[in-house]
């Protein structure tokens, strides 16, 4: 009888494991492949609805981020003519598409002629899709809402945008960024709408952003407390007007998050609230609105959304974070940036 070696066996068992081993890693190579290039050709598809979807790519601090530039159909400008630009900051686990999908905002920017912005977040940079908000200790929130800037002057430098009619809105991690975006270049934006947000200053790095979003981490309000929690640009500037948006029944990120942000806001541009009343639409959510205004101008409005969860509220049914019993926050939004947009008299 011949004995076959033992260690041409292990060398054999190697070989075949090997063998093996490569070819799952190659096959998970090409599937992660397709599953990566599937994805970019959904993310470049048009939202539906007519218009121009454009795509583009602006760098700054934070490196690069891609963007889609939403533009009405058959677009026709007198001489001179300049359009309102809107940015639409997505949240967590959405894209600038499933964004416009869900909220529909390019139907209204259809009927009121302005153009949106949808930046995107980088997943090699977050792989949730979330906006680095609360990363303010080391610099990255900064160097992000830098990077965002950078899309908006590109966009501003090859599209008839109205620089003094710039408006910028977010969902969740994408309200939070638009809110330190605000508070960082205050002289950019003519309005900001916060939509199931963090209270600005709650975090400062990913360790704290937790805490944060469930309410124990709540800022201060005072008025050496205010400039702290909106960051030295803030101080002493103009802060645009904010619309707070918020579902009484998100389990994601507390409901406090929303009066906290209201009451810094207000603080900081030395508004005073008034009588709290409720509002109700057909059979939508009804929901609890409160003013603050300084010599008759309403710099901050709370509207607390009953019954509404971790969702845009009035978006389009079977999308992701939408909810469409709730009033239309698109419309919401619009309402109030348009307002601010108007010449003063």
């Amino acid at each position: 009888m011949v004995r076959r070696s033992t260690t041409s066996a292990l060398t054999r068992a190697y070989a075949r494991n090997l063998r093996a081993l490569t070819k799952v890693t190659f096959g998970a190579g090409k599937r992660a492949a397709a599953q990566w290039q599937q994805a970019a050709v959904q993310q470049n598809k048009p939202p539906p609805g007519p218009g121009d979807w454009l795509s583009g790519m602006a760098v700054g601090p934070a490196g690069a981020r891609r963007y889609h530039l939403y533009r009405p159909p058959g677009l026709t400008l007198a001489p001179g003519e300049k359009l309102p630009l809107l940015v639409m900051l997505h949240g967590c686990g959405q894209t600038g598409r499933d964004l416009a999908a869900s909220s529909r905002m390019n139907r209204l920017a259809t009927r009121e002629r302005f153009l949106v912005l949808y930046p995107e977040q980088d997943r090699m940079v977050n792989p949730h899709g979330c906006w680095n908000w609360y990363d303010t200790r080391s610099g990255k929130a900064r160097a992000e809402a830098a990077t965002l800037m950078a899309a908006v002057d590109q966009v501003c430098l090859f599209h008839p945008v109205d620089r003094d009619r710039i408006a910028v809105a977010g969902l969740s991690a994408g309200a939070s960024m638009a809110v330190l975006m605000a508070t960082h270049y205050p002289g950019r934006f003519k309005a900001v709408a916060m939509h199931s947000g963090v209270a600005p200053g709650a975090a400062q790095s990913p360790a704290t952003a937790l805490g944060a979003m469930r309410g124990k981490r709540t800022p201060v309000v005072s008025v050496t407390a205010v400039g702290k929690a909106l960051g030295a640009a803030a101080v002493g500037a103009s802060l645009p007007p904010l619309l707070v948006l918020h579902g009484d029944a998100d389990s994601v990120v507390t409901l406090g998050n929303a009066s906290d942000t209201a009451a810094v806001w207000a603080t900081a541009t030395g508004a005073r609230p008034g009588v709290l009343r409720t509002m109700q639409r057909g059979k939508r959510h009804p929901m609890r609105v409160l003013d603050f205004t300084r010599d008759g101008r309403t710099l901050v409005r709370l509207c607390e959304i009953c019954g509404l969860g971790h969702a845009w509220s009035g978006g389009t049914a079977r999308q992701a974070f939408s909810d469409p019993a709730g009033p239309d926050a698109s419309k919401l939004v619009w309402a109030f940036v348009a307002k601010q947009f108007a010449p003063a008299r």
